[in-house]
């Protein structure tokens, strides 16, 4: 009877769900034993123990110490190793071992991309499915503390059965029982640990009295009180002592001596408005001379600024001492936009006197330096050689030029001149170049066309002998 190839299960995890589809018939143990630990809740609250970026992660460890787990069979299984079945890509569930063959338990894998080192080592028995392998490739991308564990790591919460490819299944316990009997336990080590915390506890019967409870041998607690006396009641013949425990400080001679010079409360107020009127000259006292101060500090500033500058020092001392007035941003861009408003309003020109002014002068002085280059133009006899100035002395051969000037405004007197076209470059032209234009192409091929119509419409006109309709 051949094995069924369905299977099918969710993990629900803190990342987010992954939907598992299990090669059930490819590896039938390895998927009886990962259905039936999850059937029996096992999986329950088990952390992603290992996570190697770019590699695998690792769960399905009880421990969370990765040096855990057990199978249903009771003793690690065989693997299960299909040649069909490859580490080609992400998101491939294979079994863990401990390095050795035939060492399964119920620690899991699954990849974060194509692990040819896996292959023939580890049992592949499923794949995740859709959109749910970027719920692991989230786990890959956490970070990682010491021995490849994450820092924070990501929870198994449950794993829901969608398809059960094994219908003889019994599982040893429920997930629901399975719960509820981790809550008894719970429950029980609270108890345990109440109980504990209870019997610890010492009764002190010194302090009070428990009745029944209290230890026969314990000697009674005996509380002496001794009478107190204020001392500006003692000639008082009708005060009366008050009993106060032994804990009560008994006053030093000292203390009593103080007690008994004590002035009346009449005589502590008037030492204390004496006090608050001298404290309140002194402060009048200091703040005057400390204003005396600030005076004469200022007239020595007053006096040091008129000798340096020769002006009226009092009056830029009040300047100084008034707070400067500073505008906003809105004040600033209102003041810009009022300064340029109106200038190109109808009827109103800008004054414009000082830029014609400026052209006027430099259309002069353009005028000046052309007129001066007409006449500095050598005479067409003259060779190259003898342009110079009259008076101006020739140097000889070893005679230094001197450093050479650079005048910028003798470009205003240059002048451009082309040399007269006589034909000849413009029949040349038209001679090695020839100009294609498509369109005079297109044009003189229609033009063609017409003609030839014309000529077969003249030629077929004349044999019919003018016949007409």
């Amino acid at each position: 009877m051949a094995l069924p190839t369905n299977g099918r299960v969710i993990i629900n995890t803190t990342v987010g769900e992954i939907d598992i589809e299990l090669w059930s018939k490819e590896t039938p143990k390895t998927c009886r034993n990962f259905i039936t630990l999850a059937l029996e809740g096992y999986y329950d609250n088990v952390i992603f123990h290992r996570v190697v970026p770019g590699f695998l992660v690792q769960t399905g460890d009880k421990t969370g110490t990765g040096g855990g787990g057990e199978s249903i069979y009771g003793e690690p299984f065989e693997d299960e190793i299909h040649p069909r079945l490859r580490f080609a890509h992400r998101g491939l569930v294979a079994m863990a071992n401990n390095g050795t063959k035939d060492s399964n338990d119920s620690q899991f894998i699954i990849t974060l991309d194509r692990a040819d080192e896996l292959q023939g080592k580890h049992t592949l028995f499923g794949r995740c499915m859709g959109d749910t392998v970027y719920n692991v490739m989230k786990i890959g991308e956490m970070e990682i503390g010491e021995n490849e564990r994450p820092v924070y790591p990501p929870k198994i919460k449950s794993i829901r059965i969608v398809d059960n490819p094994f219908d003889d299944i019994v599982p040893r316990i429920t997930a629901a029982e399975k719960r509820a009997q981790q809550r008894a336990r719970e429950e029980a080590q609270r108890e345990r640990e109440e109980a504990e915390r209870r019997k610890g506890a010492k009764k002190n019967v010194g302090l009070l009295s428990f009745g029944e409870d209290a230890d026969e041998d314990a000697a009674p607690v005996t509380i002496t009180k001794k009478a107190i006396v204020r001392p500006d009641l003692v000639d008082d013949p009708q005060a009366t002592a008050i009993a106060v425990p032994d804990f009560v400080s008994k006053p030093s001679a000292s203390s009593k001596s103080k007690t008994e010079d004590r002035p009346t409360s009449s005589k502590k107020n008037e030492d204390i408005t004496k006090i608050r009127e001298k404290h309140a000259k002194e402060a009048a006292s200091s703040a005057n001379s400390r204003k005396t101060e600030i005076e004469k500090m200022e007239s020595e500033i007053r006096t040091l600024t008129k000798r340096r500058d020769g002006g009226d020092s009092d009056d830029e001392l009040e300047a100084m001492r008034k707070p400067k007035k500073t505008k906003s941003y809105l004040e600033e861009e209102l003041a810009k936009y009022s300064k340029g408003k109106g200038l190109h309003a109808k009827g109103k020109r800008r004054d414009e006197s000082d830029v014609l002014a400026t052209l006027s002068s430099f259309r002069g002085k353009l005028a000046s330096m052309m007129v001066v280059d007409d006449e500095d133009e050598p005479a067409p006899g003259a060779e190259e050689g003898e342009e110079r100035n009259e008076g101006e002395p020739k140097l000889g051969m070893d005679e230094d030029p001197g450093i050479e000037v650079d005048d910028d405004s003798g470009f205003l007197g240059h002048a451009l001149h082309f040399p007269k076209d006589n034909g000849e470059e413009s029949v040349k032209a038209e001679r090695d170049y020839e100009v294609i234009d498509p369109r005079q192409r297109g044009a003189r091929a229609k033009e063609e066309e017409r003609e030839r119509k014309r000529a077969q419409k003249a030629k077929g006109g004349g044999g019919r002998g003018g016949r007409r309709y």
